[in-house]
């Protein structure tokens, strides 16, 4: 059996069930994104466009759209990561019986962060085609390139939120985590508005942010701008919170799995 063999047999279980139960998810990963980009890209984008000329001389639907991608990416992170992984973990969920198999816990993470990255690249690309279709990419390629900056985003959040979520007893907690922190994030990490119109309180808070990292790499292959330095901070950060992610969650997942 090679490394990936056991990880993979996850993957495949979880697949199978998503096979069954996409078409809910369709709503908070791609409909809901796209509803804020026609509506607010393209309704209120026309008064930006006209009064502003735009953001930093940038179309307001060009320049809005890889922001929502990025939190796009980061909300279904925390879907997959943080509801699913409570699920799966509890009693009659999926994990104890495959902790029971020749299965580690770490082939049971592993295969779960296969499918969160599959999950996240799928509905990215559907959301980045659209983006392409109505014009909203300055770069075709860049905006399909931004593809893999959304994983590496959502990336970036699930392995720190898996190693939390399989820690939790009780669903409330997901639920007042998603409301506290994810959904302040989406809305204050430069996805909506330039962070140079905020309090300086906001924008240091949101440059701690790994959203804001995620939202500046998307937006910067979507238009084109995207520089060496640019890659090396936004796309090295992001590298090292998906790595430190996995490796918290080895610990949290052996010990509740192993128990």
């Amino acid at each position: 059996m090679t490394a990936l063999a056991a990880p993979l047999r996850v993957f495949s279980r979880h697949w199978l069930v998503y096979r069954r139960t996409w078409r809910g998810s369709i709503v908070i990963g791609l409909v809901n994104p796209l509803l804020f980009l026609t509506g607010i890209g393209i309704g209120i984008g026309k008064l930006i466009d006209t009064n502003a000329g735009g953001v930093h001389g940038v179309a307001y639907l060009s320049w809005l759209a890889p922001g929502i991608l990025a939190a796009s990416a980061m909300q279904l992170a925390f879907i997959t990561a943080g509801f699913s992984v409570f699920q799966e973990s509890a009693p009659l969920g999926s994990y104890p019986s495959a902790a029971a198999t020749p299965l580690s816990s770490t082939d049971i993470l592993v295969g779960h962060q296969f499918f969160a990255a599959y999950r996240i690249a799928l509905l990215s690309a559907g959301f980045v085609l659209v983006q392409i279709v109505i014009g909203a990419a300055v770069s075709t390629w860049g905006a399909l390139l931004s593809v893999l900056a959304a994983c590496l985003t959502g990336l970036a959040f699930s392995g720190l939120v898996a190693a939390w979520a399989v820690t939790v007893t009780r669903f409330a907690t997901i639920q007042t985590i998603f409301r506290i922190v994810i959904q302040p994030l989406y809305l204050l990490s430069g996805t909506f508005f330039p962070l140079s119109v905020a309090p300086g309180w906001l924008q240091k808070a949101a440059y701690l942010s790994p959203l804001w990292h995620g939202v500046e790499l998307c937006r910067a292959l979507s238009l084109g701008t995207l520089t060496a330095t640019q890659l090396l901070v936004h796309g090295g950060i992001l590298l090292l919170l998906a790595a430190a992610g996995l490796l918290c969650a080895r610990v949290t997942y052996r010990r509740r799995l192993h128990q």
